[in-house]
């Protein structure tokens, strides 16, 4: 499972998700020249090079393409994916022999609309949450499906809203307040049309499998943090933390999850007409009977999750993607080794709302092998580093064990000073305290 002469791979995004995903693809034994499709310093810095563009340009897209050489292209964020960016390559003569990991439009609806994956869902016999799809002219039916539902509540923008379309009340009053505001614009055209779920327990976790069509490879789970602050309080953001391996996840429920939950996706996909081809990340509750939940589908890997994932598996990682860009993942594999691995994200002061860019950063760098600081918005100009976004860095520590690996990604954290700079102060803590029960 090599790439022989075809070393020329382009990932598509910016952030810290798709510099882990570079950095790791550099580490295959087939060695791909990796470039990145506007990509951030910190990829620079790790032997990526860097090319101008935006991720939903797809003219640019197809140009560098053509250019470069390019036998492989990697998608990282979803929004290229949901508009088609799969299709544009096969309809195109210059550009259908290139291999695309990733969906095609219809089959990223999974994540482009909460309505559609929820009756997929529903259509297959996939465990999930009780729901009901609503628009402003079914707000009357809307009140009084919140009305059976028992606090706190689920209310989710069905399209795409950068991670941030997911909130979740704790009284009825604030749930139909949330209601109106997201059906009033809140998300434009996102939450024209609102899903409203019964809120699931247990404990949640990242499941991610690497598909191509019909076959799959099972990534490391991984947790992430999804609220502002410490003790899972404040707004929901794209991700604060994550770690992996995940403890309270045991190989039964693992085996629940593929029977479940990804066969039947693999197969409902097909049957429909849109076989899935690319990353499935499953967000999952584990109940308190052990059983998986499907909270929602996401057609790309998560964003911190990568950054901790990325770190435990070894191998040829670059054959696999292309092996399943083509529909011929078989018996594909790679290592996995037994370290945990902890991601704190570094946030500009205010994010998930308004924040400020342009902070100039300063880094010593007093880390080792096993600490790692992946860029998310970031830019250098004139030789100064400085943020350009909400979630700047991943600073991530591997151990043998939780506390090492959270001792060294803090490490990594208190060397970077930028004016602002916030984080969470309680990643990994859940699982120390439900390890030592």
């Amino acid at each position: 499972m090599t790439l022989s002469n075809e070393k020329r791979i382009l990932i598509i995004g910016t952030g810290g998700r798709e510099h882990a995903l570079a950095w790791r693809l550099l580490q295959s034994p087939s060695k791909p020249e990796v470039y990145a499709l506007n990509g951030n310093p910190g990829m620079e810095e790790d032997k990526v090079e860097r090319v101008p563009g935006d991720p939903t340009d797809f003219e640019r897209i197809r140009q560098m393409c053509i250019d470069l050489r390019i036998n492989l292209v990697i998608v990282g964020p979803e929004q290229p994916l949901v508009d088609g960016l799969v299709d544009y390559f096969k309809k195109d003569l210059a550009l259908r022999d290139i291999p695309v990991f990733g969906p095609s439009k219809k089959a990223a609806q999974l994540e482009g609309s909460k309505r559609f994956a929820k009756d997929f869902m529903a259509r297959h016999n996939i465990p999930t949450a009780r729901y009901g799809t609503f628009t402003r002219e079914s707000m009357e039916e809307a009140v009084e499906f919140l009305s059976t539902l028992k606090p706190p509540y689920v209310l989710k923008a069905d399209g795409l809203a950068g991670g941030k379309g997911v909130i979740i009340p704790e009284t009825l009053e604030e749930a139909n307040e949330a209601l109106r505001a997201l059906l009033d614009g809140q998300f434009g055209e996102a939450s024209s049309t609102v899903v409203i779920e019964e809120f699931l327990h247990g404990r949640e976790v990242s499941v991610f499998a690497i598909c191509d069509g019909e076959d799959y490879y099972l990534l490391p789970p991984a947790k992430d943090y999804k609220r502002a602050l410490d003790g899972d309080r404040g707004p929901n953001t794209g991700g604060m933390g994550s770690v992996s391996p995940v403890p309270y996840i045991s190989d039964a429920f693992m085996a629940k999850v593929e029977e479940r939950v990804i066969k039947p996706t693999l197969k409902g996909m097909r049957e429909e007409g849109y076989p899935f081809v690319g990353f499935m990340f499953l967000g999952l509750m584990c109940t308190p009977e052990g059983e998986p939940q499907v909270i929602e589908y996401n057609v790309r890997m998560g964003d911190p999750e990568t950054q901790v994932v990325m770190q435990r598996v070894e191998g040829e990682f670059a054959g696999m993607l292309l092996n399943a860009a083509r529909g011929e993942l078989g018996d594909s594999t790679m290592e996995v080794n037994d370290d945990f691995c902890v991601s704190i994200s570094l946030t500009s002061e205010g994010y998930p709302g308004k924040y400020e860019t342009g902070k100039e950063i300063t880094i010593e760098k007093v880390w080792n092998g096993q600490c790692k600081l992946f860029h998310a918005g970031t830019c250098l100009e004139d030789g100064i580093l400085s943020t350009k976004g909400g979630r700047v860095f991943s600073a991530c520590g591997r151990g043998k064990n939780l506390q090492e690996a959270l001792e060294k990604a803090q490490k990594v954290a208190d060397s970077i000073s930028f004016e602002g700079k916030t984080s969470r102060g309680d990643i990994g803590q859940d699982i120390m305290r439900y390890s030592a029960q």
